[in-house]
């Protein structure tokens, strides 16, 4: 069968956080590198979708491309290797210091690839500057001030908004990490992954290494945004709220319940209390299993 158990997929995400734990610096950041700009790609590809059907659904069916490169080659994501390094430090096959090691690097890694497409496509969409932004462009800059100053007129309510949509965001980002495994085959995978990834875009939610190119785009064009503005009202929040919903709500709850450990457990308990269900002087009929 293509079907991966759930149990087998927890083991493969820690057998796959050991090794990222271990990976080379050189090979992080250019792992990293190469899904920034692979994400860049797909952002600008949504954005450019949506404008030209006027219905913003297609460009999240879209989106899903720089995901589904990143996951078949097996690069590096920050937010998705906030659950699966957690997986693999809770199985024990990973340090707490192997843990941050990946995330630091991968994190700049990312950012490194974002900013290097994020300049590439400005010099394309200006004419190196010539020229004023076409409507992608323009767009562009409206998402980058949305993402921020949009923010930042709300206060302290801003921040609130902006963190739970961080959280919804890579929520679904790591559960199509997780559901890529459930599939053996190259078309199940990129179907498993696609169905989560588009339910984050289609929704608006925050996704970090997403605005670490479409923030910086947007100021190379002319967003009314500071680099405080892009770091304070966006990039830190919105990366811990990946770190808090990628490790806790996935990576911890999963190894919770789908460890090699966790299951063993559950069928000692199982196995424990069947005999006495059955010896039970008030049970009329057999337990059938």
């Amino acid at each position: 069968m293509d079907y991966v158990k759930p149990a087998q997929v927890v083991e493969s995400l820690a057998s796959a956080g050991e090794m990222k734990s271990k990976l080379p610096v050189r090979h992080l950041l250019l792992r990293g590198a190469l899904s920034g700009a692979f994400l860049g790609f797909a952002t600008s590809l949504a954005i450019t979708a949506s404008i030209q059907t006027g219905i913003p659904l297609v460009g999240a069916i879209v989106f899903p491309v720089g995901f589904v490169m990143i996951v078949l080659f097996g690069l590096e994501l920050v937010t998705g290797n906030f659950a699966v390094l957690t997986i693999a430090n809770l199985c024990g096959r990973a340090t707490g210091k192997g843990v941050w090691r990946n995330w630091a690097w991968v994190f700049l890694g990312n950012l490194l690839g974002s900013l290097f497409y994020a300049g590439l496509l400005f010099v394309v969409l200006t004419s190196a500057g010539a020229v004023e932004p076409n409507a992608l462009g323009q767009k562009v800059i409206a998402i980058a001030e949305a993402k921020t100053l949009g923010y930042k007129s709300l206060g302290t309510q801003g921040l609130f908004t902006m963190f739970a949509k961080g959280m919804l965001c890579n929520w679904m980002v790591c559960m199509g990490v997780l559901m890529s495994v459930t599939a053996k085959s190259v078309t199940g995978k990129i179907v498993a992954a696609w169905l989560p990834i588009t339910t984050f875009f289609a929704q608006g939610f925050e996704h970090s290494v997403v605005n670490m190119f479409v923030i910086p785009t947007g100021m190379m064009m002319g967003a009314k945004v500071t680099v405080a503005d892009w770091w304070l009202w966006n990039q830190v929040p919105v990366t811990l709220a990946n770190l808090v919903s990628g490790a806790l709500f996935v990576g911890a709850m999963f190894h919770a319940t789908y460890s090699e450990k966790r299951a063993s457990e559950a069928v000692a308990t199982v196995e424990e209390f069947i005999p006495r269900l059955i010896d039970h002087d008030e049970l009329e009929q057999p337990v059938v299993t």
